[in-house]
């Protein structure tokens, strides 16, 4: 048993102790006029969390204020653990992103794999079933022995998680770049499945009803979590190790199974799931959303380690554990509940009408704060924001076309990158069909699940483009929204809404904070023009290694709805004789492109430009022409340019080649990342009627032969066998691994 003493209340501030929780002089200040005294120990960890970056979003605030976030078919938008779209019939579909960046970083298995866990969390406890997982993850270049164990060791936690509960992991996207050496992302989406008259939220209405705990023990692991996500790492970070939380998936999906059992009796009142600062967040929040108070007894807490203090069990980050309100007298049904998936659910406190926090212990009163300045009067901060240097010299750059000597060589070489290769070594280690459900595999432009007992299914997709980011903020910001658009369309889904994962460097530098206000720009434009509304997500700064940032990465994530799952379409080419067409401009535009980073060993320039009045016009033609039958395949031209989309629609079509011809400069037609483009195969008894409702130039055919070959300009630029080029892009990444 470990008994420490607590520093009193003029200690702490004397010794200035609440610096190292994270709060500033200022801000322990603040906390002082709020409750008209010093604040205790346990009252300063309270504070510390919930007004934490991660917890308060006191420097982002501002920015997301941005971005729209209703539509006619938004039933949840940002507020709850996850947001709500309409899809007809009395369902809804609930998702959200979040990031488990900076423990993936020190414990990168637990790190993964608790942040797979806490999504799922956030999905069930608004009364969803989860039916599917997604990520995005950033990691430095496959060359350091460090990235190959961070790179393996995330990929084996996310699979090792989502794999034990059940849930099909369908989908994500890797990007590797030097900007991430030091500090991975790790970011992960779960989406589920609700009828309109099931929908829960994290509110504590209803004075003198009970506050229950359910779930695992409370234990010491994770404690002072949502302060470690809100500071850079650097070489003392190894230290933090026990603010990383340890996963336990079995316990999870018993937990799931007792909250979707409980979400249909009319004893639940509210439930929130305890994620970033644990008991104290959930309690704060839910006191503050239903305008009423918390009173909590924390000897009653379920515990795994002796002599807890109330300040370690506030500030725990255990995992699998759920706070619940139902009415007084029905605690005993409740317990019951929970007792028949061997699960602990106990009376904890109640539910107080004067807008209090209050926590006793050992029959002393431990913390009395309001509710509402611990979940909504954090301080908020207008941050200078500076446009850097490097953005006005690359503005001012022309579009330089790299030198290719031998386009073949370029082309095999592009499918070598890791970011470009398949990325099958990851997502076979994930189970995809569990559930079966799964129409469209990890694979194509997005992942298709099918919604049982009705024709229709949802896309999903994870998308940023973040060198484009880093070039130009706001073009790439509009770029990521609009690529993620894409993948949904070409999967044959009308895009619905998105979540979002903003991952920056730390925000108190002017250049850093420019560039997250300048993505939210471009992505808020993207979202109004493309009819997308922002429902939800979560912001990660502070992404830092020895003061260097990554990549600006606001990772979107997108959910379509497919009418009818016949309108469910894939990027591979389907059958010789098909005809291929393109539709959208390509201009020499190669600032942070692949082809650039090869050539140069590193990225400048302009990005890639966007209209996003073309791109919405581009998506709903090819939606259209998608759900009248007209379509093969239809794939987006990404990373890489043509070429590279060419080949990826090859790679699954068994004995298939193609015979296309471009026009215009050889590297340009090839290799160029012009935004708005999309590679469509159509049999040739659609030609008129295809022709006659999209427009699209039509550049060749599908073969027998499994050769692709590209002429541009009538001269032969690519003849390549499809099988060499399968090898390149298959072997890339095993290849480097070992």
């Amino acid at each position: 048993m470990r008994l420490k003493l607590e520093p009193s209340p003029d200690h702490i501030k004397e010794e200035k102790i609440y610096r190292e929780m994270g709060l500033s002089d200022e801000e322990f200040a603040q906390v002082e006029k709020i409750l008209g005294r010093l604040p205790n120990y346990t009252e300063t960890g309270l504070f510390s969390v919930m007004w934490s970056e991660h917890c308060s979003y006191k420097n982002s605030k501002p920015v997301l204020k941005k971005f729209p976030i209703t539509g006619e078919r938004v039933l949840q938008g940002p507020g709850e653990g996850a947001g709500i779209v309409d899809i007809g019939d009395g369902q809804a579909v609930v998702f959200k992103i979040e990031s488990h960046n900076h423990p993936s970083a020190i414990e990168p298995y637990q790190g993964a794999a608790t942040g797979v866990g806490g999504i799922i969390r956030d999905v069930f406890s608004m009364g969803a079933r989860p039916v599917a997982l997604l990520n995005s993850l950033r990691f430095g270049e496959l060359e350091s022995p460090r990235v190959k164990y961070l790179f393996e060791e995330v990929v084996a936690g996310i699979a090792g998680y989502g794999n034990c509960i059940g849930i099909p992991t369908v989908g994500g996207e890797i990007q590797f770049d030097g900007a991430y050496d030091g500090n991975p992302l790790v970011n992960a989406m779960c989406v589920g499945l609700i009828d309109h008259k099931d929908i829960k939220k994290g509110q504590a209405h209803g004075v003198g009803n009970t506050v229950m705990y359910a779930g695992a023990k409370t234990g010491r692991d994770g404690i002072h979590g949502a302060t470690f996500a809100s500071e850079e790492l650097n070489e003392q970070s190894e230290e933090k190790r026990p603010a990383v939380q340890v996963g336990d998936p079995f316990m999870e999906k018993l937990l799931l199974e007792a909250c979707l059992e409980l979400v249909k009796s009319d004893a639940l009142v509210g439930i929130q799931d305890m994620g970033a600062a644990g008991l104290t967040s959930s309690s704060a929040e839910m006191a503050s959303k239903a305008g009423s108070g918390i009173e909590m007894n924390l000897d009653l807490v379920p515990q795994r380690e002796t002599g807890m203090t109330p300040y370690e069990m506030m500030l725990s980050e255990s995992q699998e554990r759920m706070l619940i309100v139902v009415k007084k007298g029905r605690e005993q049904e409740i317990s019951d509940l929970f007792e028949k998936y061997g699960l602990e659910a106990v009376a904890i406190g109640k539910v107080t009408d004067d807008n209090m926090l209050r926590l006793t212990h050992k029959d002393e009163l431990v913390a009395e704060v309001p509710a509402d300045a611990l979940a909504e009067d954090a301080p908020v901060y207008y941050k200078p924001s500076r446009e850097p240097e490097y953005f006005r010299e690359f503005q001012n750059m022309e579009n330089e076309i790299p030198k290719v000597e031998d386009p073949e060589a370029a082309l095999v070489s592009l499918l070598k990158q890791p970011t470009i290769a398949s990325k099958e070594w990851v997502y076979s280690q994930y189970d995809h069909m569990v559930r079966t459900n799964t129409v469209v595999a990890p694979g194509s432009d997005a992942a298709v699940i099918r919604i049982r007992g009705t024709k229709k299914g949802l896309a999903m997709t994870t998308d940023c483009n973040s060198r484009y980011l880093y070039l130009d903020p706001e073009t790439g910001g509009k770029i990521a929204v609009a690529e993620a658009a894409r993948n949904i369309v070409c999967s044959g889904g009308e895009p619905l809404a998105v979540t979002d994962c903003l991952n920056f460097g730390n925000p108190e530098k002017p250049e850093i904070f420019w560039q997250l206000e300048k993505a939210a720009d471009g992505m808020s434009g993207a979202c109004r023009t493309l009819s997308t509304p922002v429902i939800g997500g979560n912001v990660s700064l502070y992404n830092e290694t020895n003061g260097t940032a990554v990549y600006p990465t606001p990772v979107i994530g997108m959910v379509g709805l497919v009418h009818d799952l016949d309108h469910a379409t894939t990027q591979q080419f389907k059958a010789a004789g098909d005809l291929i067409y393109m539709i959208g401009e390509t201009k020499a535009e190669f600032g942070g492109s692949e082809l650039q980073k090869i050539v140069h060993g590193s990225i400048f320039g302009k990005a890639p430009s966007i209209d996003l009045e073309n791109e919405t016009k581009c998506q709903k033609q090819i939606l259209k022409v998608i759900q009248n039958g007209l379509v093969a395949s239809a794939h987006d031209v990404s990373e890489g340019g043509v070429a590279v989309a060419l080949a990826e629609c090859l790679m699954d079509a068994e004995g298939l080649g193609a015979e296309v011809e471009l026009h215009g400069d050889v590297v340009a037609a090839l290799f160029s990342e012009s935004q708005s483009r999309f590679i469509l195969s159509v049999k040739a008894e659609h030609q008129k009627e295809f022709e006659r409702m999209a427009e699209a130039s039509l550049i060749g055919r599908v073969t027998a032969e499994p050769e692709l070959n590209i002429m541009v300009g009538g001269s032969k630029a690519v003849g390549l066998k499809v099988a060499e080029l399968k090898k390149a892009w298959k072997g890339a990444i095993p290849c480097l691994l070992n």
